[in-house]
């Protein structure tokens, strides 16, 4: 990435005429210092960047920031939020209320973000450029770039404090006072090589220089420039402070203008950072494609690909196509997989739902969960999968890697788009991936999400007993069901039944304006009738917006457990209605493992693999 002059604009007025550069020294000293609480000082004292920008925070006004190492659900009731948390070890993120504004500000505080080294920057580069000449070998993944860059960086510069750097400038320009001085340097120069330019004299002119040479910076610039140079030449840019904050779900540009997220706790927010020319940030998606190793050019002006750390972006470039300038958008991959515990704590399902899931799941019964966008379709599809038998071997196709499964015998395909250039091979898409599942003999196919012909061979495993769990794309069943038949998925009318249950799950508004995600209903798919015309489904669970709560409608009246599963398991017809007990007592053991403090993932897994094994799942009748 090349360094950019992203524009920060602060949200607040700085108390005018306040040098804090004495208190990031010596924090000790600092009157602001000794009223923080312990974990704020802990993190001033590893990062004195922070400790100057809450100087330049109007504490007067607002007060002093919460401080949080994580942050809860419960905060989100926040009303005026004033309160900082770590996105890591050196950038630490204020979220501040905004009151002329439903979006709060979202200010990412960074080493560089108070010190204005871009104008050292580049002669540190010119610098660079003779040590990069003479590495006798190129580093290949970033750490070993980031290594060598910050070893590079130490020696073309010299770190002196501020009472060292103002007796230096007492000496006269480049800080060359005295004649011996003038002697070393002119000794130094190497006259037998190229003049120097006119830009690479102003870049050196600049800054100030010692005796041999080296940049003389303060300990803090020192972190600046350090921190700098690795996040723009070899991270994301301007937006790691965003991709490594845990708690954001989604980043957005969409354009000339300010970068939005969309934040798990606080929801939508509004960053200070912002692009506030064309040319800017269309430099920056241009070098953020390359980053990525997806070139993007006039002839392709759209991309879609995987950050290094799995997220999905999207990235429209120029102002041809997008009238406010070029734009992406990024939505975080998943640190923390969330269980099905998880989701009920949350009130996306209920015990009894999850219940229902486990019994199907675990018998062969294929599922979509299906939705809008960002309604939280493949969070839910991961937590269902933790069902499907450890023993299983599974299989997953996807264009984006999401899933995170804790199966030992897992089989995990990505498709891939034809690069550019010479070898570079053809498209591998879903639809070949899926063909290819199928001679590989998996018990389970995951799809992350169909729409398109790769449904067609879908429905054709569905149709020769290989279980299939998927993502969708409708907001209700009969929406599904008209483009499963339609075009271009164009499924036979008749072998729709081949798929066993359709979740619809949503982000909905609630009275209080939160914003929270349910599954507003559970479907089991009976099949086509030509008598009527029409496809028959019958709804299992419903979502009751009054009460927040989930009611089992189907109970008693379910074509899957009698007819299937039941069926499956030879259990007499005078006794099918037992099934819906083993539901009611599946949800007593989720229930369970709840209250023991079994909601991860991987510990819930674990639990139910064991439960299994001891035979416990196993239905009597």
């Amino acid at each position: 990435m090349t360094t950019l002059s992203v524009d920060v604009k602060l949200p607040f007025t700085p108390p005018a005429g306040h040098d804090s550069s004495g208190c990031a020294a010596d924090p000790e000293s600092c009157p602001l210092y000794g009223m923080l609480p312990a974990n704020a000082r802990e993190y001033t004292r590893r990062a004195p960047h922070l400790l100057e920008y809450l100087h330049l925070f109007p504490v007067e006004t607002y007060g002093v920031p919460l401080f949080f190492s994580e942050l809860k659900r419960d905060l989100k009731g926040l009303k005026e939020p004033n309160l900082i948390y770590p996105a890591d070890e050196r950038v630490f993120i204020h979220i501040f209320a905004d009151p002329t504004d439903t979006r709060n500000f979202y200010i990412p505080i960074e080493p560089s973000f108070l010190h204005r080294v871009t104008d050292i920057i580049p002669a540190i580069e010119l610098k660079l450029i003779d040590l990069i000449d003479a590495l006798d070998h190129d580093p290949v993944t970033d750490t070993e770039r980031a290594d060598v860059l910050k070893k590079m960086v130490a020696e073309v510069v010299s770190v002196q404090s501020l009472q060292e750097r103002k007796q230096a400038a007492l000496k006269g320009p480049n800080g060359k006072g005295s004649l011996k001085d003038s002697l070393v340097s002119f000794l130094n120069k190497d006259l037998t090589g190229p003049k120097e330019t006119t830009a690479k004299k102003k870049a050196m002119a600049a800054v100030p220089l010692t005796p041999d040479g080296r940049i003389i910076v303060t300990p803090l610039q020192f972190t600046a420039i350090e921190y700098m140079m690795i996040r723009d030449k070899i991270k994301l840019g301007v937006l790691e402070p965003f991709i490594n904050d845990r708690y954001i779900e989604d980043i957005t540009c969409g354009g000339i203008g300010p970068i939005f997220i969309e934040h798990k706790i606080f929801k939508a927010l509004k960053s200070v950072i912002e692009f506030r020319e064309t040319r800017e940030l269309d430099d920056f998606v241009i070098k953020l494609g390359e980053r990525i190793r997806k070139p993007i050019t006039y002839r392709n002006p759209i991309v879609d690909a995987t950050l290094p750390d799995g997220s999905r972006i999207n990235i429209v470039y120029g102002t041809d196509i997008s009238r406010r300038g070029s734009n992406f958008t990024i939505r975080k991959v998943m640190d923390d997989i969330i269980s099905i515990l998880n989701l009920i704590d949350w009130n996306t399902c209920d015990y009894t739902m999850a219940a229902y899931f486990w019994l199907c799941i675990e018998h062969g019964m294929s599922l979509f969960m299906s939705g809008e966008t960002a309604s939280g379709k493949t969070t839910s599809l991961n937590a269902v999968a933790a069902f499907i038998p450890p023993e299983w071997k599974i299989v997953s196709i996807e264009d984006t890697p999401e899933l995170q499964l804790p199966h030992n015998n897992w089989t995990r395909e990505v498709s891939k788009a034809k690069g550019r250039g010479e070898g570079a091979g053809s498209d591998v898409t879903m639809f070949d991936l899926l063909k290819s599942a199928l001679r590989q003999r998996p018990n389970e196919i995951i799809v992350g999400e169909i729409r398109g012909v790769e449904g067609t061979v879908a429905f054709g495993a569905m149709q020769t007993g290989h279980p299939v769990l998927s993502t969708f794309h409708a907001a209700s069943v009969e929406k599904l069901l008209q483009r499963l038949t339609g075009d271009p998925i164009n499924i036979p009318k008749t072998f729709v039944d081949n798929l066993n249950l359709v979740v619809i799950q949503s982000a909905v508004k609630r009275p209080s304006g939160e914003t929270v995600r349910r599954m507003l209903s559970v479907n089991e798919l009976v099949g086509w009738n030509p008598d009527t015309g029409a496809f028959q489904f019958v709804e299992m669970f419903k979502w009751n917006p009054v009460t927040d709560t989930f009611e089992w409608t189907g109970k008693g009246a379910s074509f899957v457990l009698e007819n299937k599963i039941a069926t499956l398991l030879g259990v007499p017809e005078h006794r099918k209605a037992e099934i819906y007990l083993e539901v009611d007592r599946r949800a007593q053991i989720l229930k369970r493992l709840h209250t023991a403090g079994y909601t991860g993932f991987q510990d819930l897994f674990q639990m139910m693999t064991r439960i299994r094994k001891e035979g416990l799942t196993r239905i009597r009748f």
